[in-house]
């Protein structure tokens, strides 16, 4: 028993440190082009340099 009187408020703490850094990510546009470097890797561009 004494053990969840320990763990459970690091558990609470850490849940909401996690969301906390979720919305700051959510506030600071990192989520704002999830496909952009999928669709950048298919891109070719040696087409510009000469071989």
């Amino acid at each position: 028993m004494n053990g969840v009187i320990i763990l459970l408020p690091i558990a609470l703490l850490l849940g909401l440190a996690g969301l906390a850094a979720f919305f700051w990510a959510l506030r600071n546009n990192q989520f704002e082009d999830p496909d952009g470097a999928a669709a950048r890797i298919l891109l070719d561009d040696d087409e510009d340099s000469p071989a």
